[in-house]
């Protein structure tokens, strides 16, 4: 059955950075798209970022975009959200999550994970 587990997730001041991963298992990694996306506490889940199966097409929501950067490896069923500049809104719990194509344009989320949290502050 399909499995994520996201980590990384950590306290960190303005303009630090964080690495997020998200180790994959139970499906063909490399044919489906991936999307990260994040709920702040009172609000409601935000999409962030998504990536085609093939990594080389990626989209990023105009509140993270030039911040953060989403990547893949596939041969290591992992995907990747590096956070910089972070700012105190940016504080969430980070998802992610399987679509149900291996682009992003196509389909929809099917899976998600149980998230990692993110916390901004000075």
């Amino acid at each position: 059955q399909v499995h994520l587990e996201e980590s990384g997730g950590g306290l960190v001041q303005p303009g630090g950075s964080l690495r997020l991963s998200c180790a994959a298992s139970g499906f063909t990694f490399s044919s489906y798209a991936m999307r990260w996306v994040r709920q702040a506490p009172g609000k409601e889940l935000e999409w962030v970022s998504s990536i085609n199966s093939d990594g080389r097409s990626t989209n990023y929501a105009a509140s993270v975009k030039g911040r953060f950067t989403i990547s893949r490896d596939n041969a290591l069923n992992t995907l990747y959200l590096q956070l910089d500049s972070l700012k105190t809104e940016d504080t969430a719990m980070y998802y992610c999550a399987k679509m149900s194509s291996g682009s992003y344009l196509f389909g929809k989320e099917e899976t998600r994970g149980q998230g990692t949290q993110v916390t901004v502050s000075p």
